[in-house]
């Protein structure tokens, strides 16, 4: 009998240390397991961190810092995520975010630092101004006093410097600075041509059917800003020997037209696009986006459309650079009266070709507008559309890039053989402007 119990014992024994022995690598295979997995959860932990990381550091040394460049040249790439996967989604959103709280608080900064600049601008420029209308006035009695062409070298390089302090405070939301009466509308192109480097170079072609139309005097002074930045652009940009034709011109019952042809290197497609929504009149332009030196020239203009009415469009020229066409509605328009009496410089009337782009009807045109310049008593404003009626630009939205805003001029003196040709005067007024054009300057009274 007791060697059964002994034997059962055994059994007994055998199995226990058995299932604990099973026990046990069970215990040891599930710590094995456990080590294992934590081991691979704190190797994906560490390679999150080191992906977040590097994100993060791309963030601060990439990302931002193409933000920053995009928000002035579009065509600049933003990089996105470098492993997109590596990344969970809220870490990558938050990430997103950042570049655009970067980008906002960019251009926050930017619009700050604009106001700024442009208000120390505004105030220098009035200052400055208001010392060369005073030089002006004194060099126009030196001219009286001595007959020495180097006063009117002096005169016209005044003139040269008032005209980039006129468009900079234009540039910086200012008054231009000039008060005017009604003014002839071609005296107002000779006044523009008389402002610009090379206006020899330019030859003004009169086609207007009312010899006597004007602009009123809110309008002629900003005319004038515009038009000798587009004349200016047109003789910095082509060559020496070539001229820069004007064609002074009216349709009827919708305004008049200016036409500025040079025979330059012309523009490629995306400065052309910058050019147009420049001159479109934007209601934003900040002056970091102008280039450096700044190119302000079309931005100069596309302030005066925004503000006073006018339009521009700019396109290839037949001549082989570009076409500005300044286009000035009917309401702006006004006849002069007989009384008044007009620059012997401007050049007469001369029918334009029937064909001719935007030469409109003629004065014996039945169909002619009742209510065209041409049919007005004078001193009358011609009534009609406010709007121009040029073709919706492609021009990008404000702020776009600018590959070329404007096209800056190179300074030079007058030649003296185009001094003494514009200097023969019987006037005692600038060799280079119209009788409009020697109207007293003054400060606006509330301009600051």
């Amino acid at each position: 009998m007791l060697p059964w119990i002994v034997a059962l014992a055994a059994v007994g024994t055998a199995i226990w240390h058995a299932v604990r022995a099973y026990q046990a690598g069970r215990d040891a295979y599930a710590a094995s397991a456990r080590a294992e997995l934590a081991d691979r959860q704190a190797r994906a932990a560490e390679a999150r961190t080191l992906a977040l990381t590097e994100e993060i550091r791309q963030l601060a040394e990439k990302r931002i810092p193409a933000a920053a460049t995009a928000l002035s040249h579009r065509a600049a790439p933003v990089p996105g995520l470098r492993e997109a996967a590596g990344v969970e989604g809220d870490a990558a959103r938050l990430l997103s975010d950042a570049v655009q709280a970067a980008r906002t608080a960019i251009l926050e900064e930017r619009r700050r630092v604009d106001a700024a600049a442009r208000a120390a601008m505004r105030g220098t420029s009035a200052k400055i101004q208001s010392l060369l209308n005073q030089s002006q006035h004194l060099l126009q009695e030196l001219q009286h006093e001595y007959d020495d062409p180097r006063v009117l070298q002096l005169d016209f390089r005044n003139e040269l410097a008032l005209r980039r302090t006129q468009a900079t405070a234009v540039l910086c939301d200012a008054w231009p600075g000039l008060a005017r009466q009604n003014s002839s509308l071609v005296e107002i192109v000779l006044g523009a041509q008389s402002r610009v480097g090379g206006y020899e170079r330019i030859k003004v072609a009169n086609h207007l059917r009312q010899e006597r139309l004007a602009l009123v005097a809110r309008a002629a002074e900003p005319l004038a800003i515009a038009l000798a930045e587009l004349l200016a652009n047109a003789t910095a940009y082509s060559h020496p020997d070539t001229e820069v034709p004007v064609t002074v011109q009216q349709a009827a019952g919708r305004g008049a037209l200016v036409l500025v042809d040079d025979a330059g290197i012309g523009m490629d497609d995306d400065a052309l696009k910058r050019a147009r929504a420049l001159l479109a009149g934007p209601s934003e332009v900040l002056l970091t986006e102008l280039g450096d030196p700044p190119q302000s020239g079309f931005a100069v203009v596309g302030r005066l459309v925004a503000r006073y009415g006018f339009s521009c469009h700019i396109e290839p020229s037949p001549y082989g650079g570009m076409r500005a066409m300044l286009r000035v509605p009917a309401h702006l328009l006004t006849v002069m009266d007989d009384d008044r009496t007009l620059s012997v410089l401007a050049p007469a009337p001369v029918p334009a070709h029937p064909d001719a782009p935007g030469s409109g009807a003629t004065d014996t045109d039945p169909t002619a507008d009742p209510a065209a310049p041409g049919s007005l008593a004078p001193g009358s404003v011609v009534p009609g559309p406010a709007a121009p009626d040029f073709p919706a630009s492609d021009s990008p939205a404000p702020g776009s890039p600018e590959p070329v805003a404007s096209r800056p001029v190179p300074p030079g003196p007058p030649s003296s053989k185009a001094l003494s040709a514009a200097g023969a005067r019987a006037l005692p007024q600038h060799p280079h402007r119209t009788t409009k054009e020697t109207t007293r300057r003054e400060r606006h009274p509330h301009h600051r």
